[in-house]
């Protein structure tokens, strides 16, 4: 074999190691643009997730503030029931028991704890509306009907951060699930969320009527 022909083969030879080498580093590139960007989808949906939950946790507490006037202007009622008070400052003390730690809800039961709590609050709220039909006093009272007001705003505004935190963790969880996102989620730590319950009985925005209407 001669010379020349020796040099041409190893030139093939390189020549095909470096269109090896350069098609390996193409293939390493497509798979670091296309993890960074599952990476990328998942960070903005969780802070989705961490938005609509702020938005939750905000208006409970808006609700959590506002039940001490109440019950205070309630009390300035003649013979109220008692123990209808009593259920809705127990209620009240029960959601301040089951609070969460800071952040979004990753233990299923604690958020199953603190949703229940909440809706006993609801409950309790919806029965004391319920027995101030019977005392007039209280339905021309202005600072009871400027309560009614803003409780039925907070409880409308729950319903529709309810329904977008389920529909965020929803999209959320299923992407998460997808190939080869559960590959970038296993890789940096992301997991999937606890959904909220969504009761057949939440399908319609809870109401707060207290709109009682003419007494002639």
């Amino acid at each position: 074999m001669s010379m020349s022909s020796t040099m041409n083969q190893r030139g093939f030879a390189k020549a095909g190691c470096l269109i090896a080498v350069g098609a390996l580093a193409f293939l390493v590139l497509i798979a670091a643009f296309l993890f960074a960007g599952r990476y990328n989808t998942l960070v903005t949906l969780q802070e989705k997730n961490e938005a609509a939950w702020s938005e939750i946790d905000n208006q409970y507490k808006r609700r959590f503030d506002l039940i001490p006037q109440l019950v205070a202007t309630v009390k300035g009622a003649a013979d109220f029931e008692k123990s209808t008070m009593e259920a809705v400052t127990e209620a009240r003390a029960g959601v301040g028991r089951a609070q969460l730690p800071p952040g979004l809800p990753n233990d299923p039961a604690q958020l199953q704890k603190y949703i229940q709590a909440q809706q006993g609050l609801g409950a309790a709220l919806g029965r004391l509306f319920v027995v101030v039909e019977r005392y007039p006093e209280l339905k021309a009272n202005q600072n009871f009907l400027s309560l009614q007001d803003q409780l039925e705003g907070t409880e409308n505004r729950i319903a529709v951060a309810r329904r977008d935190y389920i529909e965020s963790v929803r999209a959320f969880n299923t992407y998460l699930r997808r190939f080869p996102t559960n590959l970038v989620a296993g890789l940096f730590g992301f997991e999937k969320l606890p959904q909220l319950p969504f009761e057949e009985t939440e399908r319609e925005t809870p109401k707060v009527d207290l709109n009682f209407g003419d007494d002639s």
